[in-house]
């Protein structure tokens, strides 16, 4: 698996920098393609800058291919760092920037869902894996990628242990695999593999000893790696030294790639084989190299939402301040409002005088004034006062305020404009970031459309009625200065984890009504919500409900 992420990483950032020269006619004016160019400088050195580039180009550019093309290199950062419910949702955002029929876009196509096919692989949804494959296979046009692409979908017949299926796979591709030593030898040993899970006596080694020997003079480390994972598993239940012997041959080698995954299944196996005396050790290393694993990747999952959510915020201060300049420009056409309404009636009063047969006129006039007056003048009265003589002034109130003053007096000539309503996944965004504020900061992970799409009103209704109830205990409660509330599909059921770091319940808490409440709620949808009082500092929530019942 590491070594055909790491084939196709190679293959996007060479396709995508050898079609910057062609495409930099068709780049707009109004894009920086410096945050593109320094996001693909950043790869390899440092993947957190590279994101915030790629992150920043998503956010800045109005064309849909550069677009796509940030998004697939900010998937293949998350899903190489363990982010793979992040990895999934930039490869669908990529995908929804792609257009199917442009011949353009059909290597985008490909990589995006060759890569979801590995996140899924990854996640061991070997189905989703397979169809993700499938997909991938219609766009491809090197026989060289359609080759790893059925090796992989291969590997995900294995996971299945539908072993004749997988070998119908390496049957097809073995022949034409011959023309490059590499790939001929991992077509080789997964094959033997196969043969050997699937048929026990099957005698595997000469074939897994040629691909060993192969790899030996191509000096293809990753592909040793996985003949020595091989070669442990064959002998491990008939010559446990010869077993030994091989892993430990993958984990030196394992060690020397940095490959934290492969070295913990290395490990493994030195566990099992070895006697109980010597797996202690291999399992202490195990245990912290473990640990250090999923810290490594929840730091790196909170880093990315923490730069998605900084870039959602800047976005969010530029638009009221726009918003803010176009009420000021809104305050000065009151201004004139006025002075035009005050002539208007000093008119009205002059005809009133002169020309009384015309008193329905005047009246009217003498109506629209009064409106203009109580509106508009009392109005600006009010919030003129309020600036004068409050200290603390609430600038978004004041905003509000000021929008409310300006729809009256609007509606005194016009008729109210129709009122635009949010998709319902934006609603939980929006009220989720009201309760951000200078000392605390909330992000949200993997909120889309997908996710509530599968979800009924009740349900809807239900849980966001429960996610206000939580950040109102928080902002009343927690202290907190961190808030992530992450979102996701898995096994039929709809996720969500609540996280902050503030004082948390602690073990004797006693819960009040609102809490009781959110319990019920989840209850009455069919779901599930624990409280995690383990931990010393901060709070864990999760929640979970059944998909198949949402959608009854």
């Amino acid at each position: 698996m590491k070594k055909s992420k790491l084939y196709l990483f190679v293959y996007a950032a060479l396709f995508l920098l050898f079609s910057c020269s062609s495409y930099k006619k068709d780049q707009p004016v109004n894009v920086p393609p410096v945050d593109y160019a320094k996001g693909k400088s950043f790869l390899n050195k440092n993947p957190d800058s590279a994101f915030y580039y790629f992150n920043s180009v998503v956010a800045k550019s109005n064309d849909s291919l550069r677009i796509a093309m940030a998004y697939t290199f900010m998937g293949i950062i998350q899903s190489d760092a363990g982010d793979y419910f992040g990895g999934q949702e930039s490869f669908l955002s990529s995908l929804k920037h792609l257009d199917k029929l442009k011949k353009n876009n059909q290597e985008y196509l490909f990589s995006n869902y060759n890569e979801l096919g590995s996140t899924e692989l990854s996640l061991k949804n070997y189905d989703a894996a397979i169809e993700h494959y499938n997909a991938a296979l219609t766009f491809v046009k090197d026989s060289i990628y359609r080759t790893v692409t059925l090796n992989n979908k291969a590997v995900a017949y294995q996971k299945k242990k539908q072993y004749e299926k997988a070998l119908e796979i390496y049957r097809s591709i073995f022949t034409q695999s011959k023309t490059d030593q590499k790939e001929y030898a991992r077509i080789l040993s997964n094959m033997a593999h196969v043969k050997w899970l699937q048929n026990p006596r099957y005698n595997a080694l000469p074939e897994l000893w040629q691909a060993l020997h192969i790899r030996k003079s191509e000096k293809d480390n990753w592909g040793l790696n996985a003949s020595y994972a091989h070669l442990s598993d064959f002998y491990a239940g008939s010559q446990p030294d010869s077993a030994m012997f091989y892993a430990e041959k993958m984990y030196n080698i394992a060690e020397l790639l940095n490959s934290p995954d492969d070295e913990l299944e290395a490990l493994q196996k030195l566990i099992t084989l070895n006697p109980s005396v010597e797996a202690k050790k291999y399992f202490i290393r195990y245990q912290y190299l473990n640990d250090s694993l999923q810290t490594s990747r929840n730091n790196a999952k909170n880093q990315f939402a923490l730069i998605r959510y900084d870039a959602a915020k800047n976005k969010a201060d530029n638009l009221a301040l726009q918003k803010e300049n176009a009420e000021k420009n809104t305050e000065i056409v009151l201004q004139w409002a006025m002075f035009v309404g005050g002539s208007v009636l000093a008119i009205g009063l002059f005809v009133w005088y002169r020309k009384r047969k015309q008193l329905a006129l005047r009246e009217q006039k003498l109506e629209t004034s009064k409106k203009v007056h109580d509106v508009v003048s009392n109005g600006i009265y009010r919030v003129m006062s309020k600036l004068e003589h409050e200290d603390n002034i609430d600038k978004e109130q004041l905003l509000d305020e000021i929008d409310i003053l300006y729809k009256q007096s609007r509606d005194i000539s016009y008729e109210q404009p129709e009122k635009t309503s949010l998709s319902f996944h934006e609603s939980i965004v929006q009220m989720l970031a009201s309760f951000s504020s200078s000392t605390t900061t909330v992000s949200i992970v993997g909120n889309s459309e997908k996710i509530w799409n599968a979800a009924t009103t009740k349900v809807q209704t239900e849980i966001k009625h429960v996610l206000q109830e939580l950040m109102v205990n928080m902002k009343k409660h927690s202290r907190a200065e961190n808030v992530v509330v992450r979102f996701s599909i898995k096994e039929n059921e709809m996720k969500i984890q609540y996280s902050d770091d503030g004082i948390g319940l602690g073990t004797g808490v006693q819960y009040g009504n609102g809490l009781t409440n959110t319990e019920n709620r989840i209850a009455s949808i069919g779901g599930k919500i624990t409280f995690d009082k383990t931990t010393t500092k901060g709070l864990n929530i999760f929640i979970s409900i059944p998909i198949v019942q949402a959608k009854i």
